[in-house]
């Protein structure tokens, strides 16, 4: 059915295509605000291709349609593309062109290129605008065709967002407003424009549910010496919160007044806006004679680092999803062979178990909960048409989140089904392991960042000529988005300015090696870590990280052998550490049961 919708929506688009003169239509995944996961409205890629992932772009021709995707998604897109008549392009393989080559390709001088300039940043719309006007195609960014024929769009979100109370924010708006100011002095400018959701729910202390598993707010924000004024949509805020904001200066108008207001700036003023978020369209509305800076977010930086009682509410959430995953994994292990265990019915068990946490927000991303061959694809998410039943043998990956209001949370763990695991597996695991723990024990003299440290975690597995087709790891917002910036392990060096930040202490970064063996199994280990300071020598300041993530991991598919004495020396601290924190809060059984689990190799 999805494969005759598909080809039925984007015929229509190519009826549409020709009444606005395009030869091509980019539809980017994406939202106004440069969202990494965007609302049900945004949704033009996965309407038209029925691909559901996080990531991808299309491009559709007269003749052909393109997607292009990256390596965590590569399985996912191959069987939702199925019978579309859409090609799947994998991003950095050899031999596949970009989307930009592609056009190049495709496109004569003269023809035009529609897209929705809401979708696209600056940067972007920028490099592919001067990329193709040297072979002389036109671009038109002021289209919207795929939501010219979408019928029963779903309308905007618009949740009620709450305030964040001090005890849990740390540092109130009222100062984290004076260091934004603080920067417009030094930068030169008189404006500040921000357009990221998790930017501004962390300036302003507020938060919401208008993107699912993010607990933001749809608003633009534009910060000046003397004012502040917040787009929002009627109804996101309620009248305590508008008093909130009105004690913080913050004047509210309506969620689309932002393109307008721009232009009405005065002719001689400076705006700073960062050209790698904000969109191309509200760049356009900004009056002539305004000087435009692009400058990076000041409060990408000053978000990712947390204050000291984010720090000690995070280890609090820590401990409380710790409590759940570890009873979910004992649970799962007493009805293995039992009771009829399904990928979906686990994840519904582990939302049961953090629900009756204190303080339970919600999931900070949507469960992947992989049995046997899928646990192989990346991103897997189950449906009840793949929903596996599990026997009582192979690998479980489980890959889930949590938000509380004392912090966020993302951890995975492999688990094995049977009584034992075969010797490729061990192998494989105890390599994964391995690197877990060798990033986990970092230490390292500031300056550093994620690039330089990523090896730690790969080497087990280069070593075996083996690696894995994601990032090791991810910097994770305070009850905001489970994947921030700018912190994370890597070796390929990011291209952002900025994407390469030193790690610097408060940064809370994941750490999550795996191996992905088609068609059989995956395995992926992964805990928080935050970075902390370490000793100071003549030679420099000296970091390294605290894990705060607490859970076993899964002491039948280690190999011993493998690991060095400070390896098995790392993982029986980690342990210990892991039974000391959780044991309070369980049963006797599920006490019993994780001592062992704990116990020294």
């Amino acid at each position: 059915m999805a494969a005759i919708n598909s080809r039925e929506r984007i015929k229509k688009l190519r009826d549409r295509m020709k009444e606005l003169g395009l030869a091509a239509c980019y539809i980017p995944t994406n939202d106004p605000h440069g969202s990494e996961y965007i609302g049900e409205y945004f949704k033009c890629r996965e309407y038209l291709s029925g691909f559901t992932g996080s990531a991808g772009e299309m491009v559709v021709t007269d003749t052909e349609a393109g997607l292009w995707t990256d390596g965590r998604y590569f399985l996912q897109a191959e069987q939702q593309l199925e019978g579309t008549g859409i090609v799947l392009y994998r991003l950095q393989e050899e031999g596949v062109p970009s989307l930009e080559e592609f056009l190049e390709q495709k496109l004569e001088p003269g023809q035009k290129l529609g897209f929705d300039g809401r979708l696209l940043s600056v940067a972007s719309a920028k490099r592919l605008k001067q990329r193709l006007e040297k072979k002389g195609i036109r671009i038109d960014p002021a289209v919207d065709p795929v939501g010219d024929i979408w019928e029963d769009r779903p309308p905007l979100s618009c949740q009620p967002a709450y305030s964040l109370d001090l005890q849990y924010a740390g540092v109130s708006c009222k100062e984290k407003m004076k260091w934004v100011c603080e920067w417009l002095r030094r930068a030169g400018a008189d404006y500040l424009v921000l357009t990221s959701l998790d930017d501004i729910a962390w300036l302003l202390n507020i938060r919401g549910d208008d993107i699912h598993c993010n607990p933001v707010v749809l608003a633009y924000l534009l910060v000046g010496q003397e004012e502040r004024r917040l787009f929002v949509q009627e109804g996101s805020c309620d009248g305590p919160l508008r008093a909130m904001l009105a004690r913080d200066k913050v004047e509210l108008r309506p969620y689309e007044a932002i393109y307008d207001e721009l232009g009405r700036l005065p002719g001689d003023c400076k705006v700073a806006m960062d050209h790698q978020i904000v969109n191309w369209a509200l760049l356009r509305s900004v009056a002539p004679g305004i000087t435009v800076k692009n400058e990076t977010n000041p409060t990408i930086i000053m978000k990712a680092i947390k204050n000291p009682v984010e720090v000690e509410n995070e280890r609090k959430a820590h401990i409380k999803d710790g409590v759940a995953v570890t009873c979910l994994i004992y649970w799962i292990k007493q009805n293995i062979g039992r009771l009829p265990l399904t990928e979906l019915g686990v994840a519904q068990k582990l939302e049961e178990l953090r629900g009756q946490q204190e303080h339970y927000v919600g999931p900070s991303f949507d469960p992947i909960a992989g049995y046997a061959e899928h646990g192989a694809i990346v991103h897997y998410s189950a449906t009840p048409e793949t929903d596996r039943t599990f026997r009582p043998e192979g690998f479980l990956l489980l890959d889930t989140g949590g938000h509380y209001l004392e912090g966020t949370t993302d951890i995975t763990r492999t688990v094995l089904l049977g009584g034992c695991a075969d010797e490729e597996q061990k192998q494989y695991y105890t390599a994964v392991l391995r690197g877990n723990l060798n990033l986990m024990a970092a230490k390292f003299r500031y300056g550093c960042s994620g690039v330089a440290l990523d090896y730690l975690a790969r080497a087990p597995l280069w070593e075996l000529g083996c690696d894995y087709n994601h990032g090791t790891g991810h910097g994770v917002g305070y009850l905001l988005n489970v994947h921030e910036g700018p912190n994370a392990f890597r070796y390929r060096v990011a291209s952002r300015p900025g994407g390469n930040a030193v790690l610097e202490e408060g940064m809370i970064t994941s750490d999550e090696p795996g191996i992905y063996l088609e068609g059989k199994y995956g395995i992926r280990l992964e805990n928080l870590l935050l970075c902390v300071k370490r000793e100071k020598t003549p030679y420099g300041q000296f970091m390294g990280f605290e894990p705060l993530t607490m859970a076993p991991f899964e002491r039948k598919a280690i190999d011993v052998m493998q690991m060095s004495d400070r390896e098995r020396q790392l993982l029986d601290q980690y342990h210990r550490k892991v039974f000391e924190n959780l044991s309070p809060y369980l049963d006797r059984d599920e006490r019993d049961w994780l001592e062992e689990e704990c116990a020294p190799l």
